[in-house]
């Protein structure tokens, strides 16, 4: 069958290919003989009229586009236009966080199309499910964690754990991590300066050595482990993000893998979370991606494996 399906990202001039798991998402479903219409977040709206239903209220301006997997010219597009979502087979929420309130009044307009229209991963769940936060719900996966913004209690955790990582709790890509050490003495002006910035509390962690063989990424589908990717952190850098220098390297899925995600796993189905990603150091869970997971494309070249059929046939037997 051919779908309709609509995409929600950064704008596509801009992504890099070769790494990018929504431009995969595209191709997958292309060679599947559906239809893309690509639109930009800033250009989702709802537009009420008396007496209709919210779900026939809420669209999105953008283009019907074709990807094309050639780093010379990636994508095709057609004219402007203006689409009911209500009239759209599947919606991907994929463009990158922070998660703020931009992006959580997103998930609000796009609750009132989902389950007429497929919204992956489900707007509800996925405001509901911040990325630090959800984790906590399983403290026997995690190292020793502390979500506050009791400066008080912050030092006293590092007393406690010596070597610890301070990030804020809506960050993404590695921006705004720091590890420090115990006779680290920025500790005072950099929390001066994180909680200058933002009302939300900070989240710390105990520092993992094993950061040092790599942060690894495991993607889940309908809750289970299908494909793993190794990020390594560049000499001198205690962040593996590939958006700060982390390299990608092969690694097999193994008996951690598959334990946290026996353990997460009822959870995420019964939200939704369909398309997700883990990461796991040394054996303990530390965040659950929901937003817009990556790797696919890496995992891609590292095993010959298309997560991206995967993905596309869940969705496909949701429909």
């Amino acid at each position: 069958m051919s779908l309709k399906v609509a995409i929600q990202m950064d704008p596509v001039a801009g992504i890099d290919i070769r790494g990018d798991t929504t431009f995969a998402l595209g191709l997958e479903a292309q060679r599947r003989g559906h239809e893309l219409f690509v639109y930009d977040p800033e250009h989702l709206t709802m537009s009420l009229k008396h007496g209709a239903a919210p779900k026939d209220s809420v669209t999105a301006t953008g283009r019907a586009t074709r990807f094309i997997d050639d780093r010379g010219g990636h994508y095709q597009e057609g004219e402007p236009e203006t689409r009911a979502l209500i009239n759209q087979d599947v919606v991907l929420m994929r463009q990158d966080p922070p998660f703020d309130m931009h992006y959580i009044t997103a998930t609000h307009l796009l609750d009132h199309i989902h389950p007429d229209t497929l919204v992956v991963n489900n707007p509800t769940e996925v405001r509901n499910a911040p990325e630090k936060l959800l984790v906590t719900s399983f403290p026997e996966l995690l190292p020793p964690t502390l979500i506050s913004r009791n400066t008080d209690d912050i030092r006293a955790f590092r007393d406690e754990h010596k070597n610890i990582i301070v990030k804020p709790l809506f960050g993404n890509g590695g921006a705004g991590i720091f590890h420090l050490t115990p006779d680290d003495s920025n500790l005072s002006s950099l929390l001066e300066m994180m909680l200058a910035q933002d009302r939300a509390p900070l989240m710390i962690q105990q520092y993992l050595p094993d950061v040092r063989k790599g942060d690894k990424r495991v993607i889940l589908v309908d809750g289970k482990p299908v494909g793993a990717l190794n990020r390594l952190p560049a000499e001198g850098e205690s962040r593996s993000n590939m958006h700060v220098g982390g390299q990608p390297a092969e690694i097999d899925l193994d008996d951690d893998d598959f334990r946290i995600a026996e353990a997460i796993g009822p959870l995420l189905n019964e939200r939704g979370l369909l398309f997700t990603g883990i990461d796991v150091i040394g054996g303990y869970l530390t965040e659950i991606n929901v937003t817009s997971p990556t790797g696919i494309r890496e995992i891609e070249r590292f095993t010959g494996v298309n997560l991206a059929a995967t993905i596309w046939d869940a969705i496909e037997e949701k429909l």
